[in-house]
């Protein structure tokens, strides 16, 4: 177990899963294999992937009172993350998510948010006691952003640092944006943010990159690129570029969820931004390796075998 406390305030969802050869085009129908509904949702990815690697974890959200609900609380609990703070709704269904992937393993995704569009600030008050033992708080943008904002607040008032994956990438407040310890982020979002180019953001050395994250208040920031790895820019440091393990991906669905939970746990623990997200790496290059999300993700003992099998 870390000693950290890591709280999620996020998203729960259903994944409504179908595979296929390719993506449609616009107009066209394909046949798929059989539906799959698995455990899902950005937030609860987060939590559940750091729970399995014996993190310490606790999760804030909504649920709706049907079966999918039921479906992911006992996913999130078995994973041993405190779910004490996730609410169950009477009068609204549990969030979905679309997931189309094709024969590379690659997806697209449409969400509807479900019980978690309902999360508030009230939600928030019930869980006070979390917010003053986290040491950090992990955010996403699939529930309201006045809640992002709100949690950011808290947890930036109890002394926890904030860690922001900014995905579904919008429009954020700049406060938002001041109150982020380490922002997560791909070169797409990353370029769209900082208004730069994918090539330039990924850029050698990265003084282009760090310059327009300075500029916008980010101090800490891990910017990934699938397969290629990812780079850090962490405080007065040099951009330290990490490779990922080269798999032959099954599913990239919850990649980067994954890679969240495990960042989360090791800055948890005291690790350095670039050592944590090595160690995040491994973590989303195992789950591409495995159908859905959740259920690809590895226990400890499952992620030693698979470092000690990629030597």
């Amino acid at each position: 177990m870390t000693d950290g406390q890591i709280l999620v305030v996020g998203s729960l969802n259903a994944d409504l899963v179908v595979q296929t050869a390719r993506f449609p085009q616009p107009g066209e129908t394909l046949t798929g294999s059989e539906l799959r509904v698995i455990p899902g949702g950005k937030g609860a990815n987060q939590a559940v992937a750091a729970g399995r690697l014996g993190g310490n974890v606790a999760m804030v959200g909504a649920l709706g009172s049907d079966a999918n609900g039921q479906l992911l609380r006992e996913s999130v609990e078995a994973s041993g993350v405190d779910t004490t703070h996730v609410a169950t709704l009477a009068d609204v269904a549990t969030g979905t998510a679309v997931i189309t992937v094709d024969a590379e393993g690659e997806n697209t995704i449409i969400v509807s948010p479900g019980a978690n569009g309902r999360l508030g600030v009230a939600e928030l008050d019930a869980a006070a006691s979390l917010f003053e033992r986290a040491s950090i708080l992990c955010l996403c943008l699939e529930i309201d952003i006045d809640v992002v904002l709100e949690s950011a607040r808290r947890a930036r008032a109890a002394g926890a640092q904030v860690l922001l994956n900014l995905s579904p990438y919008g429009p954020v407040p700049a406060e938002l944006l001041e109150l982020t310890d380490i922002l997560l982020i791909n070169e797409h979002e990353a370029a769209d943010l900082l208004g730069l180019t994918p090539e330039q953001v990924l850029t050698a050395g990265g003084e282009q990159t760090r310059t327009a994250l300075t500029e916008h208040g980010i101090p800490r920031a891990v910017i990934t690129a699938g397969a290629a790895g990812s780079i850090v820019f962490d405080t007065e440091a040099d951009a330290v570029a990490v490779s990922s393990p080269k798999v032959n991906a099954v599913d990239t669905t919850g990649c980067g969820d994954a890679f969240m939970g495990a960042l989360a746990l090791r800055l948890a623990a005291g690790d350095a931004l670039a050592e944590a997200a090595g160690y995040a790496a491994t973590v989303g290059s195992f789950a591409a390796t495995g159908a859905g999300a959740q259920a690809s993700y590895p226990t400890s003992e499952q992620l030693a075998e698979f470092v000690a099998s990629h030597r």
